[in-house]
């Protein structure tokens, strides 16, 4: 049943039928289009209201709920439907898995009409909570208010956050209390921060006006126990800049890596700016299988380190090496893949566009005594032509982990004319991994997907696939 509000619609006592793309779930108006919503779990029985309508299906959000789905469970973060982090939290996790699992198999089979081998199961991840290893938060003199605090009228005192970014508000920061996807100390740094801060009369940024001293904080663990703060201030002021660091060093003496940024500009990515190094080193180390990998603050490396593991253990294994085979790795960011595999091949070689990454690549090599890897610059639908492979060799292997965006349509071309024994695609992103499959469809063959969830809590799933030549 359904009755217009103006221009947008109630649909009433309507079944959640399905979860979708970017963590949405579907379901279905009376007139038969999909609608997709935000706030509801498969299952639920719910009234919608809708507040976009396109030529094939709506866009809406659910307001009252009949029936609560069993595939739901309580979820633990008290800022869960505020904070934009993690969406699934209220569905269990057997059910996120089993989502995940069929969204990577309706876009190989829907988008990339991929014959499919048996589908070996989702990888699950161990730990459900406190498994990212890299949290960065934002300083906000104007936090976010809830609903309440907005119709209470009262006086709110204190608006200072250190938080996330509302989703959807460049301006707005969720100031939080306590996060549960970056293990300790990350919670207690936050907290002792930022009530240091304001006992010190220590100005939060606004972003709407660029004003203010305290920018951004992010926090970095790893499994050797090194931890990283990296703070990032407006504008020098040594007296205040040295008080809130000494007091983040002398309260967390576990800190082994204390830098921080003067960002001036509009924007606060730091990748175009100097980090200092205020005490410590200027890295941490993360360790997998006896490799040690050095990571700057600028570093790439997987934010969830024991996943990480389990996808590589995959790729290895899926590349079945024998120690006899020149491996390619494109978009090897710091070659962790690259180093991963080396000790099971004859030579390995990588290339990426960012040069900072393959300049830590080399270093980490170099760290881990490997010496049959080599490392290249440069963008891979330039440099991965013709005399490259003439130059360094024609691979027997080719692994691939492409960007959220997938490969380059000239590097699949290229690929295709290699046409070597066995390729290993790695994704973050089985939509465009399947538009990349497609391509390669007439010269290879699908034998082997592995999906595995590196980010519980989210809609998020990467996916492996092995190619075998036709």
């Amino acid at each position: 049943m359904s009755r217009k509000i103006t221009n947008k619609q109630i649909f009433e006592h309507i079944e959640v039928l399905d979860a979708g793309a970017k963590g949405k779930t579907i379901a279905k108006a009376p007139d038969g289009k999909v609608i997709f919503l935000p706030n509801a779990v498969p299952g639920d029985v719910v009234d919608i209201q809708t507040f976009k309508k396109r030529k094939s299906y709506y866009e809406g959000k659910a307001v009252n709920f009949h029936k609560l789905s069993e595939k739901r469970t309580t979820p633990i973060c008290e800022h869960f439907g505020v904070c934009g982090g993690c969406k699934w939290q209220d569905m269990a996790y057997e059910h996120q898995l089993y989502y995940k699992q069929k969204e990577v198999t309706n876009n190989l089979t829907r988008i990339g009409h991929i014959q499919l081998p048996e589908v070996t199961p989702i990888l699950g991840s161990k730990n459900q909570y406190f498994y990212r290893n890299k949290m960065e938060f934002s300083f906000s003199d104007s936090r976010w208010l809830t609903q309440e605090e907005v119709k209470s009228g009262e006086d709110l005192g204190d608006r200072n956050a250190l938080g996330f970014h509302i989703p959807g508000m460049w301006d707005k920061i969720l100031d939080l209390k306590k996060c549960h996807l970056q293990p300790d100390p990350s919670n207690a740094i936050r907290n002792a921060v930022k009530q240091f801060a304001i006992q010190n009369n220590l100005e939060f940024f606004n972003t709407r006006n660029q004003t203010g001293f305290l920018r951004t904080m992010m926090i970095r663990t790893s499994s050797t126990g090194d931890v990283m703060v990296v703070v990032q201030f407006f504008k020098e002021d040594k007296v205040n800049r040295e008080l809130i660091l000494n007091f983040i060093a002398e309260t967390f003496p576990q800190i082994t890596s204390l830098q921080y940024i003067i960002n001036e500009k509009a924007n606060d990515t730091i990748y175009d700016q100097e980090v200092i190094c205020y005490k410590g080193t200027d890295h941490i180390f993360e360790e997998m299988e006896g490799l040690k990998f050095k990571i700057n603050a600028k570093s790439f490396y997987q934010t969830n380190s024991e996943q990480a593991f389990e996808l590589y253990k995959i790729t290895r294994d899926f590349a079945g090496l024998t120690g006899n085979e020149l491996v390619y790795d494109l978009y090897t960011g710091t070659g962790t893949i690259a180093q991963f595999v080396a000790e099971q091949a004859k030579k390995v070689i990588g290339v990426e566009s960012v040069t900072d990454a393959i300049t830590a690549a080399k270093e980490n090599a170099q760290l881990n005594n490997i010496n049959n890897v080599q490392f290249f610059v440069g963008d891979m639908k330039h440099v991965f032509n013709d005399a490259f492979i003439k130059k360094h060799g024609h691979p027997d292997v080719i692994i691939t982990d492409p960007p959220r965006d997938g490969m380059h349509k000239d590097v699949v071309e290229q690929i295709l004319t290699i046409a070597a024994k066995r390729v290993v695609y790695v994704s973050c992103n089985s939509a465009t991994q399947a538009r990349d499959l497609e391509l390669m469809d007439a010269t290879y063959k699908v034998v082997k997907t592995q999906a595995v969830d590196m980010f519980p809590q989210t809609f998020h799933v990467e996916n492996v696939v092995l190619l075998e030549k036709r």
